[in-house]
């Protein structure tokens, strides 16, 4: 568990979410990937009750909350067009009362499905920061806090992803509530992304119980995560110990991949759940994989995290056109011939 010294103070935190989520049994996955009937299960952080669901709601409650102890008044984030941490940002700052500005890589117009109608429904404020580099985007988003400064507001920066120290607190408390949900927890998979999801459930479950998908988010995902488990609290955590399977990410982070539209497919048809192209898809292809390559027992009980990004789909023009190529027609009758 976390040292009480990385633990936040209570008046660092909100309520954005409905705790806990569901656990569901989801038998007929289980048995088309090759694990026994009873073995996965899906912890629907989807569902969490804000802005379109999704993990970045639990690091919100902190990073956010943290913000308005500090006096903020504005939310500044950064990201892709498709962010779901950029969305879920702009619904907090709707729910709280808080202005959000969105800094987004790419051009206006490029989209406005997806996450990006969400962010305009929730009124935020988006400044297009083109073609430009992490270090670029850093810049950009530095100037604009200044000039919110300079403009009278308050403005708190709230890290890429949700993924500091603060914010992968949300996690370690998803970690205890998953513990009590299923006592016997053999493993728990999940999406790597910015890294403090991951990092939450090493402090609270151990490195052991832990299997990140690197969905192409970060240069070195081993490295991210070890750091931010330690600033939590968990002592002893290294790149080395984590188990990360880096074989899903393709061509890169926001290209669709077969693996993740066939996991799409194999979740919707044998349980009605939707995943997303970028995270979930990735990260239920690497469960895939690993049950098939004998890195998962049949009978280990087994928990995928549904981290969310439904919105997403919506956005990605590859995805959505793949499933509406799926439709089957049903034949017409003699008589509407």
């Amino acid at each position: 568990m976390a040292d009480s010294a990385a633990v936040p103070a209570p008046d660092q935190h909100v309520r954005l979410g409905s705790w806990p989520t569901l656990v569901e049994p989801a038998p007929r996955l289980a048995q088309a990937i090759g694990l026994d009937r009873d073995a996965l299960w899906i912890k629907r952080d989807d569902l969490g009750g804000l802005g379109g669901g999704g993990n970045k709601v639990r690091k919100l409650e902190w990073t956010v909350g943290a913000a308005i102890a500090a006096g903020a008044d504005t939310l500044v984030t950064t990201g892709a067009p498709q962010s779901n941490h950029a969305r879920l940002t702009a619904a907090a700052g709707a729910r709280l009362g808080l202005r959000v500005v969105l800094v987004l890589r790419g051009h206006a117009g490029d989209s406005r499905s997806g996450n990006l109608a969400l962010d305009g429904l929730f009124g935020a404020r988006v400044h297009w920061a083109g073609d430009v580099d992490q270090r670029r985007l850093d810049e950009i988003t530095g100037g604009i806090v200044e000039r919110l400064r300079r403009d009278g507001a308050r403005p708190t920066l709230i890290p890429f992803g949700g993924s500091n120290a603060v914010g992968a607190y949300g996690y370690v408390r998803a970690g205890m509530e998953l513990l009590d949900q299923v006592p016997d927890l053999g493993l728990v998979v999940v999406a790597l992304g910015s890294g403090a999801t991951m990092a939450g459930l090493v402090v609270a479950l151990g490195a052991e119980r832990v299997l990140g998908v690197h969905t192409g988010a970060l240069a070195d995902p081993g490295a991210v995560v070890a750091d931010l488990a330690s600033q939590v609290g968990r002592t002893g955590i290294t790149a080395a110990r984590l188990r990360i399977r880096n074989d899903q990410v393709g061509a890169g982070y926001p290209h669709l991949t077969e693996p993740a539209a066939e996991a799409l497919e194999l979740a919707a048809r044998s349980e009605g759940v939707v995943l997303d192209p970028i995270y979930t898809g990735r990260a239920m292809a690497g469960l895939i994989a690993a049950v098939r390559e004998g890195a998962i027992d049949r009978g280990t009980r087994t928990v995928f995290l549904h981290t969310g990004g439904l919105p997403g789909l919506f956005g990605h023009p590859a995805a959505v056109e793949r499933a509406e190529l799926a439709l089957d027609a049903y034949p017409a009758a003699e008589s509407e011939r």
